[in-house]
């Protein structure tokens, strides 16, 4: 019983989204786009703000609105774990898919 509410917690907090107000900067670094300027940026700002949402985010210098989505949804950089993209398999479906579209079109040209 006690391995399951410890596998529950460990899987709980993988699925939560990083709580700025709270985050070290070890943390903060793991977000995709925020390194060490930029985490020390955020534990300055929280010295004398309050930060209730990612999109408090918003009013440091240097943040924007895809640095904020990637807090939001977790995104983790390549140093803490974070999976390589497959941006260039995704291209190759797109031409894939493109090629058969002309083929097509140019077999009902005929």
């Amino acid at each position: 019983m006690k391995k399951i509410l410890v596998m529950l917690t460990l899987t709980a907090s993988f699925l939560a989204a990083i709580n700025v107000q709270d985050a070290s900067k070890k943390e903060l670094m793991c977000i995709k786009g925020i390194g060490d300027k930029k985490a020390n940026a955020v534990i300055i700002y929280r010295k004398s703000n309050i930060l209730k949402s990612p999109d408090d985010l918003l009013e440091i210098k240097g943040f924007g609105k895809a640095l904020v989505r990637n807090v939001k949804n977790d995104i983790m950089s390549k140093a803490c774990g974070a999976k390589t993209s497959t941006k260039k398999a995704d291209k190759k479906k797109i031409v894939k898919k493109e090629e058969i579209e002309k083929e097509e079109k140019s077999s009902d040209d005929e």
